[in-house]
């Protein structure tokens, strides 16, 4: 990260990483942006150092420009896909567009058109990560880093490897940024300070310091505070929300990571604020935000 902003983009250009096929297991990571490149790429390689082989990205404003993509596009591992009329009109024909639990959040603003995109997004990243031989899946946005913790080794891989054949579904609960300045360029290196996620907080250091943690706010989190989940690729599988995955044939058999989690930068500068309005038909302003 703080060498793509002191030296340019073009020092990620040519990295290679191991590609042997032997390795597993095989882990993809897909994801819904917008993002900027100098955002996208210290993301992509700290995931690709943890052993990440894959990526599936969906692409629209900032992240679909050529100049962005014709980087994102030289990288091994990284598939480009962009939100166009096609993909639209082959969306409005899947599976889970006619399901029910679904349906509940068309045609709203906001948060609500993007969950439906990101779950749409995740249900062709499914096929597309069973055709590339992929072992385990993960939806996660580029603000957000997976933390190992708890693996006999600083890796996702061994993480991965390390969990019960019978296991559907990785839980990480998820922690969030607490940023303490109003000039933060960088957020991956620049802040450090977390709210854990109550999964990984003793009852009473949660609750006895509740009100101090907040500062005013009714809630812990500023957004969520469910986690996300890395699922095993196998038949029959679908989207359940941005931050889960189920099964059409049984329900997941689940597990809870008890170190490990989601380093969420929430917010770290404001811009990230004016570009989650700018989403949005009801655009407050400036002042409002």
């Amino acid at each position: 990260g703080r060498s793509a902003s002191s030296h340019g983009i073009s020092l990620y250009r040519g990295w290679s990483f191991d590609s042997d096929t032997a390795i597993t297991p095989k882990i993809c990571i897909t994801g819904s942006t917008s993002a900027s490149l100098h955002q996208i790429l210290p993301w992509l390689y700290y995931h690709k150092v943890i052993g990440v082989s894959h990526f599936i990205l969906f692409v629209e404003g900032e992240a679909a420009k050529p100049a962005v993509t014709s980087v994102l596009e030289s990288i091994r591992g990284v598939k480009i896909i962009y939100r166009t009329k096609e993909l639209k009109e082959q969306q409005d024909r899947s599976r889970i567009w006619n399901e029910t639990w679904l349906s509940g959040f068309f045609y709203k603003p906001c948060n609500y058109e993007l969950f439906v995109k990101q779950s749409l997004n995740m249900e062709m990243a499914i096929v597309m990560a069973r055709e590339a031989g992929m072992d385990w899946i993960i939806h996660l946005d580029t603000d957000e880093l997976i933390h190992p913790a708890g693996a006999r080794e600083y890796s996702l891989r061994r993480l991965l490897l390390d969990v019960p054949d019978n296991v559907d579904m990785v839980i990480f609960p998820n922690y969030e940024s607490s940023v303490e300045r109003d000039d933060i360029k960088d957020p991956f290196t620049e802040v450090s300070m977390f709210k854990k996620n109550y999964d990984h907080l003793p009852k009473d250091t949660y609750f006895g310091l509740y009100k101090e943690a907040t500062r005013g706010n009714p809630n812990y989190f500023l957004t969520y505070g469910n986690g996300k989940s890395a699922a095993r690729v196998q038949e029959h599988m679908r989207p359940n929300g941005a931050h889960r995955w189920h099964n059409y044939m049984k329900s997941p058999n689940e597990i809870k990571l008890e170190e490990a989690a989601i380093l969420h930068y929430t917010y770290t500068k404001f811009s990230d604020l004016t570009s989650r309005r700018d989403r949005c038909g009801c655009k407050p302003t400036k002042e409002d935000v």
